[in-house]
């Protein structure tokens, strides 16, 4: 899963150690996030969101949508 998590971090000047933290993740959980190799669980994805105060859906790209209605 694409993300901004990255970019959201560097923008508060925080180390990856930094963002475990506030986070309860260690520093390798948060670089597996960042690079996409591992999908936060869903309350990790909330906590995420509610630390940088944006929603979800931008922070975490849904690549797989297409833009299309899953209904």
């Amino acid at each position: 899963m694409k993300n901004q998590l990255k970019v959201l971090r560097a923008m508060r000047d925080w180390s990856q150690a930094d963002l475990g933290e506030r986070l309860d993740v260690s520093r390798q959980a948060v670089n597996a996030i960042e690079t996409g190799k591992y999908d936060p669980s869903l309350p990790l994805a909330f906590k995420i969101a509610r630390l940088f105060g944006r929603p979800i859906e931008e922070i975490f790209d849904d690549e797989f949508s297409g833009g299309k209605d899953d209904r």
